[in-house]
């Protein structure tokens, strides 16, 4: 299996949500998930899902079918924990409780099936939210946005954009060892020695990129900046959408 980063279009980067603070789009996703966190009522999931989705295709310019793309594995996850967690809930077994199913032993109260169909929506949510940020997001602007204005140490944070640039890397990496057990007549399947090689060349890849890190002075004073990062109005005006998305939430939950 190839693994490689995801590729965004440039319209989404260069769009209102692209061009907002990463820090401010990561602190908004964080108080969206949890509000949600604290209710298993549908109808806030609902709302932010649908908000999230809207700023995606609105705002960020991210295409229907690439959302859709990203959401289509998750919606299995939700399916499966909802169904999971209304068949097994603790209130299909208390006294009074109605029972809307039964299946042999088995029997499924309408609580629990609130339940899991409420944890499911939680997951359609967050995933949402998910992918509209990973979508409208480049990983070095966020790096940097992070560095600047929630100042987090640089080492840290480079360093782990590096091992995020590397991912892709020991894919490649896996390819030619299969193609070199192949040319010396083994067999180029799955093989622990594979996995030795690869821990070989993560260590070195490592230690080559902690000296580059070192030699250009990361983590040993202030820097110069190649990209500055500043807060602008754009940014307000997309809190102000996000927190409108969260009122709207906490209301419908009270309805």
């Amino acid at each position: 299996m190839i693994v490689a980063r995801l590729e965004l279009e440039e319209r989404a980067l260069a769009s209102p949500l692209g061009r907002c603070s990463p820090v401010l789009k990561l602190g908004v996703a964080f108080g969206w998930l949890m509000a949600l966190a604290f209710t298993y009522d549908v109808r806030p999931a609902a709302v932010v899902a649908v908000g999230a989705l809207a700023a995606g295709a609105g705002l960020g310019r991210v295409p229907v079918w690439r959302l859709a793309a990203g959401l289509a594995p998750l919606w299995f996850m939700a399916l499966g924990i909802g169904l999971f967690n209304a068949l097994f809930s603790a209130s299909n077994t208390a006294p009074g409780a109605v029972i809307v199913l039964a299946l042999g032993p088995l029997h499924v109260s309408a609580a629990g099936v609130a339940a899991g169909v409420g944890l499911a929506a939680r997951v359609v949510a967050i995933a949402a939210v998910g992918v509209v940020f990973a979508q409208t997001t480049d990983a070095t602007a966020l790096v940097d946005s992070l560095v600047q204005q929630a100042r987090a140490p640089e080492r840290f944070a480079y360093g782990a954009l590096a091992a995020y640039q590397a991912v892709p890397r020991l894919a490649e990496q896996l390819t030619t060892l299969r193609q070199a057990r192949r040319i010396r007549g083994l067999r180029s399947t799955w093989h622990p020695r594979m996995l030795v090689g690869l821990l070989v060349l993560a260590i070195r890849h490592g230690d080559r990129l902690a000296l580059a890190m070192d030699a250009r002075g990361f983590g040993s004073g202030p820097r110069s900046r190649y990209r500055d990062v500043r807060w602008s109005g754009l940014d307000a005006w997309v809190l102000a959408g996000a927190v409108a998305v969260l009122v709207a939430a906490v209301l419908v939950s009270r309805l």
